[in-house]
């Protein structure tokens, strides 16, 4: 008597291609067969036609001349600052933040203006690979608010500062706000976890850095800060505490496993050690790094020592983009220069910071950042038949100095298509960039920068 299996219906099946897992285990896969359910991926192989005929799926993909990889991971973003794209370059960066970024905010960032702008760099991210990002900014909860209407994964931090645009209140209304957003975020949408952030050791108080990181500790949520990002930063804090931002931080007591420091370009070889020791995560920045002039961090160095190091874009005010594939190419090729080494930075190590290493800096490469049965679905397609990627001898050397976002074809979050053939389906992107623009204009109006 023959048995015959009842076939499972599920919501995708991707098929053909080559799939580059990110996996220790399963490293380059040809012609594989991916199947997701549930937003998760629930089996990734070489294709197996008997495997197949098991499932029958909602929608499919096919892969066929296309790169299958992991969704790029961003773990800095400022993302309602599109808004401010172009407006004040070619400026160092305490000129640039001072005298012209904070006034801005201070007069033009509200909720409505922080959604548009969200929206329209989410739809920048998606149609070039990233499907998620850590971002930092005021009424951060309307950030979380455009990442669930666009289907897309977002780490946001509300973000606490005495000094600056919109600068925080006493400290007991500082911790109230804080406590409220993690327990408004914790639940909505499984795409949301929310974090906090600190913007800085020279604008926030002590008392408020402390207090922020307690609350983080308390709710195993992520702590995000900038540090060490310029000269000038280093010599104020010196000025004011009497040592380094990197020490004064571990005097506070705030530097640990849940900290995410964003930057560290000036920081010594003994600052390395504290910050291996607490096993800080580290964003590395290195496009906003260079138009700021602000310095480079030791990323070679970082990574032997073991730190997790992501890659992030920092706003578009400062970088003017947030196409990963950029800050990808940025960091293989300045660190050869810098280090007189060809050999550094290759393109896999690059590609892990860029996926699989981002997850581990943001805490959630159990989640993300490989192609794994378990784990969420979150997949980006590269289209291969273009002129400047062919031929391709090696997947990891292609994405780092051929690629760029624009040849991203299909984006896949949690599961679901977010974009099909370069084309967004969560996302009005004529609307969302009509609006901005809208924006734009008030600020031109009202503002000489």
């Amino acid at each position: 008597m023959t048995v015959v299996s009842a076939v499972r219906e599920v919501d995708l099946i991707i098929r053909g291609g080559t799939a580059l897992t990110m996996s220790p285990r399963d490293g380059i896969v040809e012609d594989p067969l991916i199947i997701v359910d549930r937003g998760k991926i629930l089996h990734a192989s070489p294709w197996d036609p008997q495997m197949e005929r098991q499932y029958r799926p909602k929608e499919t993909l096919s892969a066929k001349g296309r790169l299958i990889l992991p969704g790029l991971v961003n773990t800095h973003t400022h993302l309602p600052m599109v808004c401010f794209r172009g407006m004040a370059d070619d400026l160092p960066l305490m000129s640039w933040l001072r005298d012209h970024i904070f006034p801005a905010e201070a007069k033009f960032i509200n909720r409505e203006t922080v959604y548009a702008g969200s929206i329209l760099a989410i739809a920048e991210m998606i149609l070039s690979g990233t499907t998620t990002c850590c971002d930092a900014y005021f009424h951060e909860s309307s950030v979380a608010r455009a990442a669930v209407a666009s289907g897309f994964r977002l780490i946001p931090c509300q973000g606490f500062l005495d000094a600056g645009p919109k600068p925080g209140g006493d400290l007991t209304k500082q911790m109230e706000v804080a406590r409220a957003f993690l327990d408004k975020w914790r639940g909505p949408s499984t795409l949301i976890v929310p974090a906090l952030a600190c913007h800085a050791a020279y604008t926030c108080r002590g008392e408020t850095l402390q207090a922020i990181k307690k609350i983080a500790r308390e709710e195993n949520a992520l702590f995000m800060i900038h540090l060490a990002e310029t000269r000038e930063e280093v010599e104020e804090v010196r000025s004011r505490f009497g040592t380094t931002p990197v020490r004064y931080l571990q005097k506070l007591g705030v530097l640990d496993g849940q900290t995410l420091a964003v930057h560290c370009n000036w920081i010594d070889s003994g600052e390395i050690d504290i910050l291996a020791e607490c096993d800080v995560k580290i964003s590395h920045n290195p496009e906003s790094n260079m138009k700021l002039a602000a310095g480079m961090a030791p990323v070679p160095t970082l990574l032997l020592r073991g730190l997790d190091v992501g890659l992030g874009t920092d706003g578009a005010a400062s970088n003017n983009n947030l196409d990963l594939f950029g800050e990808m190419s940025i960091a293989a090729r300045y660190h050869k220069l810098k280090e007189g080494n060809p050999t550094v930075m290759d393109a896999t190590v690059v590609t892990v910071m860029a996926t699989v290493g981002g997850a581990r800096a943001l805490r959630l490469d159990a989640a993300i950042g490989s192609i794994e049965p378990g784990k969420a679905a979150d997949l980006i397609l590269l289209d291969l038949s273009k002129p400047h990627l062919t031929p391709m001898y090696n997947p990891y050397s292609h994405l780092v100095y051929a690629a760029s976002g624009s040849d991203v074809s299909d984006s896949v979050i949690n599961g679901r298509i977010v974009m099909r053939d370069r084309k967004l389906l969560t996302i009005d992107a004529d609307a969302a960039m009509e609006e901005v623009r809208a924006i734009a204009r008030t600020i031109g109006r009202k503002t000489s920068i």
